[in-house]
């Protein structure tokens, strides 16, 4: 097939687009390589998706834009058609929204306006999108399910995503253009964002810094290794979404509908305390953690929890990567990175 993946010099889009390739497929890569973190990394991911284009049987080009601009997002779609659409960019970071809420606008709503848009009149017969386990918000109850309301996000960029998931309905509604939304649970591996946890921790410690946990390290997260996130975003992607004939609207269901839409959580289905997480990090590097307890953070969401039964039943989605393994491959690909 031919795949659009946005995002593609980002974390997860990148291992998509390699995963794409060495399978075969043909794939058109979008992004913008911002400044959120280092583009260092971004270009390196970038180099790597040459490389692996090269051993593979697909075509692979990449358009450097930004997708909120309508004429660079007709540019890309001009490299088509494409029999997908795997939509992975977005400005993430919980915190960073608190800043700057103006990039997720641009980014979040803005630039997914203009990939509906241009999937809707190039009749793309798939979209997939990523969406967040931070919709769920001021809910409790545990594990998270999409059968959930999910009206009070904590913080914008919940906001935006949770716009993501409406907007793509009513595309799914008006035009018929297939969709399907996944909501990720705290995706970490190899290639990882240097703004997130197992990065920071990783790199403090082997500095002998000080590592910062909020909650007071009470966080309970269901940390999902990115080889799992992958498989199930290409089965997911493959598995193009249909009307759920079940659905009523005297009782309607949150994550599937009378039109071609979905939503579907993507976790470990196996939340892990934080400092079960730090003992993983502590087990790989060979040295110990110095902990500083800090309390919550406004906008974090205390734990989260992924009931992924729904993925399961759809595309036979199956975790197997367990914390201290997906933990001991990162800090592998850290220190040959980083050439430690």
């Amino acid at each position: 097939m031919r795949v659009l993946v946005t995002g593609n010099a980002g974390f997860i889009g990148f291992h998509v687009a390699a995963h794409l390739l060495r399978r075969g497929d043909s794939v058109v890569g979008a992004d913008v390589v911002n400044d959120y973190y280092s583009p260092e990394i971004k270009e390196a991911r970038l180099a790597v998706l040459e490389q692996s284009a090269a051993q593979s049987t697909g075509e692979y080009r990449f358009h450097r834009v930004n997708l909120a601009d309508p004429a660079a997002m007709e540019a890309v779609f001009s490299d088509g058609p494409f029999d997908r659409v795997i939509h992975l960019a977005a400005q993430a970071g919980v915190r960073y929204s608190l800043e700057n809420p103006r990039a997720y606008v641009e980014s979040n709503i803005i630039a997914f306006t203009n990939i509906l848009e241009a999937c809707r009149h190039s009749k793309v017969k798939h979209l997939t999108y990523a969406s967040t386990s931070s919709v769920y918000g001021a809910n409790t109850t545990m594990p998270f399910s999409e059968h959930q309301g999910v009206d009070h996000p904590l913080q914008f960029y919940a906001a935006t995503k949770r716009a993501n998931e409406l907007m793509a309905h009513s595309y799914s509604h008006l035009f018929g253009l297939p969709t399907s939304g996944l909501r990720f649970f705290t995706v970490y591996g190899p290639w990882g964002r240097p703004d997130m946890a197992l990065f920071l921790f990783t790199k403090n410690i082997l500095a002998g810094l000080p590592i910062r946990l909020f909650n007071n390290g009470q966080h309970i997260r269901d940390f999902t290794y990115v080889d799992d996130i992958v498989e199930g975003i290409v089965r997911v992607s493959d598995d193009i979404a249909r009307p759920d004939p079940d659905w009523n609207s005297d009782s309607p269901k949150p994550a599937t509908s009378n039109a071609p839409f979905r939503i579907l959580n993507i976790g470990n289905n196996s939340p892990v305390h934080l400092t079960e997480y730090v003992e993983a990090i502590e087990a790989a590097l060979g040295k110990k953690a110095i902990k500083e307890l800090l309390p919550l953070q406004p906008g974090d969401v205390p734990n989260t929890f992924a009931d992924v039964s729904a993925l399961m039943a759809a595309v036979n989605y199956c975790p197997s990567t367990k914390v201290r393994l997906g933990v001991a491959r990162f800090v592998e690909w850290y220190r040959q990175y980083f050439k430690l």
